[in-house]
């Protein structure tokens, strides 16, 4: 009870009601020795049954149009995941559904049916290394010798060549996993019939681009082709109109401008959101609402953690 009065005083009814969006990717089925802190189906279930309690969880859909209104209800929630795994399905969503909780899941249209992100490529490359050191040559030297390691050795790479320029990314991340002497697997995002499935299962379907890169970094041409792309192969799928957009990574300034903003709008989405933090007021931006992933497995620090999500200030510009 003290933590739902508490996120009530942050968040009240009406118009100055504050809207929380949470956000994950994957949700796997069993704790990860390789990242021990991602979050797994006993995890996950546990922070549903917290959320389900502490908040009032919509559609994000229904959430926007009553944020911009001033209808929404006390501690107002969405729900929603990115880039389109194929754990969403098997792991997330009997989850959800469990809870009779809805959820938005934003897909990068370009990795369904065997694709893979850049960065998954790469994470499973040192997981399934048979090797003890990875010899990279001018990239250097990484040790494989255990799953800490190996996880220490990922994440390392995935900061050098994050912000390489596409092709250099994806020239790095085959070299690698030649070099990692690794198979790869085909089965980690959803195919088209498991988004048919998830769709059919009322779970709202959001755009992602095709294939999930910095905005920042393209052309106006080709970020309006990307987004554009992204969601008329989502329709053809699911054969429903998609209205929400996600920015691939999602930092205002850095991944996405304001062009990318304005283009999205103009585009006719109802709404996109990014992954700064803090929760979104009704004079806010429809167009840069803030997401946040709460990540604390205790009861106690997971309320506080949403609790100081809420406490951000809020109408601070993001681009």
């Amino acid at each position: 009870m003290l933590i739902r009065s508490c996120l009530k005083a942050l968040s009240p009814a009406g118009r100055r009601a504050r809207l929380s969006i949470f956000l994950w990717h994957r949700v796997l089925p069993e704790r990860d020795p390789m990242f021990p802190g991602e979050i797994d189906a006993a995890r996950f279930s546990a922070a549903l049954g917290w959320i389900s309690r502490w908040f009032n969880v919509l559609p994000l859909s229904d959430a926007v149009t009553r944020l911009r209104e001033g209808s929404l209800p006390e501690r107002a929630a969405a729900i929603s995941f990115d880039d389109g795994y194929a754990d969403n399905l098997t792991v997330a969503a009997p989850r959800l559904k469990s809870q009779g909780l809805p959820a938005t899941f934003f897909v990068a249209s370009g990795y369904i049916n065997g694709g893979r992100m850049w960065n998954d490529s790469l994470i499973e490359a040192i997981r399934r290394s048979p090797l003890s050191e990875l010899d990279l040559g001018p990239w250097g030297s990484y040790s494989l010798a255990d799953w800490g390691a190996r996880g220490r050795s990922a994440q390392t790479l995935i900061g050098r060549i994050k912000y390489l320029p596409p092709l250099l990314r994806e020239q790095a991340v085959r070299e690698i996993a030649t070099s990692a002497q690794a198979r790869l697997p085909e089965d980690l995002m959803l195919s088209r019939d498991q988004l048919r499935v998830l769709s059919a299962q009322g779970f709202e379907i959001g755009a992602h681009t095709v294939s999930h890169p910095i905005l920042a970094g393209l052309s106006d041409h080709d970020a309006r082709e990307e987004i554009c792309a992204g969601r008329r192969e989502l329709e053809a799928i699911i054969d429903r109109r998609v209205g929400l957009f996600a920015y691939p990574n999602g930092k205002p300034g850095r991944d996405y401008t304001s062009r990318h903003v304005a283009m999205v709008e103009a585009l006719g989405f109802d709404a996109a959101v990014s992954t700064a933090w803090g929760a979104s007021a009704s004079a806010d931006e429809r167009y840069q609402l803030r997401r946040f992933t709460p990540w604390d497995a205790s009861r106690l620090r997971f309320g506080l953690r949403l609790f100081g999500n809420l406490a951000r200030p809020t109408r601070q510009a993001l681009v």
